[in-house]
């Protein structure tokens, strides 16, 4: 698909950055329709749609419609609904977007404005924004596109409020596409970066007492009757969670595939750069120095880590909808938890990992040709969309409180928290390490994270219990309870890891390499944190030395196999969109050709000279018509 994709002409994107924004959104709708054209001729799954929309590398109206609106129908609505609107949208008759952010309230979503009140005399639902807060703030494909949305917002029947649902709206006619009447939406305006997210029509959109008829609001777990009462259906509204499941899951696969790009960029120019050393007038590979190495390699162990953990994670997805049609909820709070957790972790140290990578590229790593500003620009609005990353992790620490709470009564924890049913051992135990080589046992290390972790959930779980209000206590503790949140998190993606290796890989050596970033990603957060691992008393100072003696000694392991790993992830240039990233390795001529491609070279002498910089050369600024 990767292939298929770049050999076409009509998907070029390397002018992307010079466009204005009229341009660049219309360009985008070009590719977008264009793409769904392709799809229909070459008959492609939803899978492979979906493949050839990843490698476009464009946001655009068809990533909410795809990745929101449809799942949404899916998941919260009746056979009914979903025979009546999938059809539609599986032909992109109708374009939808999923409006739940307000101008006001984003993770808070009991906290969202927008009312639905049931109209019992008509049969319908009455959709209002009460205030400017209230208004949709965010949506993608809103703007200038969208058809339809599933829009979240309080139910109000016979003067009670009933939580928030979420309802099918049309917002444009299908005839000329202009609003319908009581709606008003358009665009919110430029974003950070220069093409990134502004190919992409993010929306604000306002009601006023707009009418639906009741059978639009999704009710496959809740429902409203002709008469406006409310029934819970048999269906569990546990269900939902399902879904949520399925999309930070493809969050988490998405910041693999973000941050390994970042990394094969910055690999691939670290070992083309040249900088100093010069020993018969050849300067060294900046590769070769060991500060970079000491910022890049635990950058590519992260690649591999989130990539093996998102593997897994699609595991998990299947397990629990298995699970949940069985009517088994046992492991739902966990996995909620945990896919939680792993969304904040994975897409906090990708956004980071995708700066730190333009930094190890140095000065022309600014340029947008390097291919990294607009790439963290797209990438970073991940750590505050499908809840805020702070956020997120508080609801781990608060799971994290409740298993530790739980652990005298027989319940045992399960998945995910499995090790903390064995919290007295882990709080005891003393790490098994006398050299630098001990530390590449699998169990000496899992024992360092699992006791880590426990320590800290367990002080956590002491300090809330001091405090007469555990509210109050988890506010004024909030900060520490995020950094147990994390402990445990790194904890999973290093147990996978470690999991991915008792595999059967095949290829020659590559095992090997494997457990090289297995062990370069878990001493390398050693290092990182190492104040939670001395402080709790797993490891001591002289096992932390030993540990950085261990990672110096992985990092010349992994030095000669650098860009074979990164070739490993098989990403086209096209995909990549960087001349300095270029498999080729032909970057500095590139870099030339590519400068005179700006439109500022078009002409020798500047726009602008004859009125500004002449009268200034030529000392008449009293003449000049500024």
């Amino acid at each position: 698909m990767a292939r298929l994709v770049a050999s076409d002409p009509a998907f070029q994107k390397d002018n992307r950055s010079r466009l204005g924004r009229k341009e660049l959104f219309k360009n985008t709708l070009r590719k977008a329709t264009y793409a769904w054209k392709r799809i229909i001729e070459l008959r492609l799954t939803e899978e492979e749609a979906g493949r050839l929309r990843f490698f476009v590398d464009e946001p655009a109206f068809t990533d909410l419609h795809w990745g929101m609106f449809v799942p949404a129908i899916k998941g919260q609505g009746t056979e009914e609904q979903q025979q009546k609107w999938l059809p539609l949208a599986y032909k992109m008759q109708i374009i939808g977007c999923y409006a739940q952010t307000e101008l006001g309230h984003g993770s808070n979503v009991q906290g969202l404005e927008t009312t639905a009140t049931f109209d019992p005399d008509k049969d319908e639902f009455v959709i209002h924004s009460p205030t400017l807060t209230s208004s949709k703030w965010w949506p993608g494909g809103l703007g200038k596109v969208s058809t339809h949305a599933v829009v979240y917002a309080r139910l109000i029947t016979n003067g009670e409020e009933h939580g928030v649902h979420g309802f099918i709206v049309q917002l444009r006619s299908l005839d000329d596409h202009m609003p319908l009447p009581g709606i008003t939406i358009g665009d919110i305006g430029m974003k950070f970066g220069n093409g990134a997210y502004n190919t992409m029509d993010n929306g604000v959109l306002t009601f006023d007492h707009v009418r639906i008829p009741r059978n639009q609001m999704l009710m496959r777990v809740f429902q409203v009757t002709r008469e406006g009462k409310c029934v819970q259906s048999n269906v569990p509204r546990q269900l939902i969670y399902g879904t949520m499941v399925f999309v930070r899951q493809t969050i988490v696969a998405d910041a693999s595939s973000a941050l390994s790009r970042a990394v094969c960029i910055a690999t691939r120019y670290s070992a083309v750069r040249r900088q100093f050393g010069s020993q018969d007038g050849v300067e060294t590979q900046v590769i070769d120095y060991k500060t970079q190495q000491n910022r890049l390699f635990p950058l590519l162990a992260s690649a591999y880590a989130f990539r093996f953990v998102g593997e897994w994670l699609k595991w998990l997805y299947t397990d629990v909808t298995q699970r949940l049609q069985a009517n088994d909820f046992s492991t739902l709070p966990e996995a909620h938890a945990c896919t939680a957790g792993l969304k904040s972790l994975t897409t906090t140290a990708t956004a980071d990992a995708i700066e730190e990578c333009r930094k190890l590229c140095g000065g022309h790593g600014y340029l947008c040709a390097s291919g990294l500003p607009e790439l963290f620009a797209v990438y970073v609005p991940a750590c505050t969309y499908e809840g805020d990353n702070v956020v997120l992790l508080l609801q781990v620490a608060r799971f994290l409180v409740k298993t530790v709470s739980q652990l005298g009564s027989g319940k045992e924890p399960i998945g995910t928290t499995a090790y903390l049913g064995r919290v007295q051992d882990l709080m005891q135990c003393h790490c098994e390490v006398q050299t630098a080589e001990d530390w590449l046992k699998p169990s000496v290390m899992l024992e360092a994270f699992e006791a880590r972790s426990a320590r800290m959930c367990v002080a956590r779980a002491q300090n809330l219990s001091k405090f007469a209000n555990p509210e109050d206590g988890f506010a004024e503790l909030s900060a520490d309870l995020v950094e147990a949140a994390v402990a445990h998190c790194q904890l999973i993606v290093v147990s996978k890891f470690f999991d991915k290796l008792q595999q059967d890989i095949p290829g020659n050596g590559v095992k090997q390499q494997l457990q090289n970033l297995c062990y370069i990603y878990a001493l390398n957060l050693l290092h990182k944190h190492l104040g939670d691992f001395l402080s709790t008393g797993c490891i001591t100072p002289k096992q932390a030395s030993l540990a950085n003696d261990q990672l110096r000694s992985l990092y010349s392991q992994v030095r000669p196999n650098a860009i074979a790993l990164v070739d490993a992830f098989n990403y086209t240039d096209h995909y990549l969109g960087s001349v300095l990233g270029r498999y080729d390795g032909n970057v500095y001529p590139k870099l030339y050709e590519e400068a005179w491609k700006d439109p500022l070279n078009d002409s020798v002498l500047p726009d602008g000279y004859n009125e500004y910089i002449r009268p200034m050369l030529k000392q008449q600024l009293h003449n000049a018509r500024l």
